[in-house]
């Protein structure tokens, strides 16, 4: 993904472009682990409508995302079956665990709605960038076109968690806060060293 491509997505830093490489010669493992990033992905949007239930732009917006979410499992476990690979045990996720350490802390509730969002969007804005790579590199011509549609889907939703978290805080304390997790994932990207049986 190009500079521009990663200021549109609002990323600091790209993918090691050895990511993709080594994601295309396991691609059992990078299935098994996007299935279960689809399913952690359903859930998280589950969690945000149980504990905002009284937010009826929260419930509209993430109701119909924990569908598309479930669906995109559905999706990849489809293609794991007819490989012939089996799903297996969930894994730890290291990425989403770091950020977790190093992002900001929350002081009171109502921060910690805006964060949740602000990590939300993060997520969905490097599956992205992760699935264009796959996109563009994979040998296999169906996975290309398989990951094109997930491009696009994720880059939807990073605009959505965005565009929700503008519904409830100013513009400023959501550039803020972007610039937060953005330095945190910059951080923790240094941190991991690119491995190609996982998503992230």
């Amino acid at each position: 993904m190009s500079t521009a491509e990663n200021s549109i997505l609002g990323l600091k830093m790209p993918t090691d472009p050895r990511w993709a490489d080594l994601a295309s010669i396991s691609l059992k493992e990078i299935l098994t682990d996007h299935a279960f990033c689809e399913q952690k992905a359903a859930t998280q949007c589950i969690s945000i409508i149980q504990i905002y239930a009284d937010r009826e732009d929260i419930v509209s917006a993430l109701a119909p995302i924990v569908t598309e979410e479930w669906g995109h499992f559905r999706m990849v476990w489809a293609e794991m079956k007819k490989r012939g690979y089996e799903l297996g045990r969930q894994r730890k996720d290291e990425y989403v665990n770091l950020l977790l350490q190093h992002g900001p802390k929350q002081k009171n509730s109502e921060e910690k709605l805006l964060h949740k969002l602000m990590l939300c969007a993060l997520i969905e804005a490097r599956s992205c960038e992760r699935f264009r790579l796959l996109s563009e590199n994979l040998d296999d011509e169906s996975l290309r076109k398989f990951y094109y549609k997930f491009m696009v889907s994720e880059a939807g939703h990073y605009r959505l968690f965005i565009d929700l978290a503008r519904k409830y805080y100013t513009e400023e304390h959501v550039k803020d806060a972007w610039q937060q997790w953005l330095t945190a994932e910059t951080q923790v990207l240094k941190m991991l060293e690119p491995r190609g049986d996982r998503m992230h």
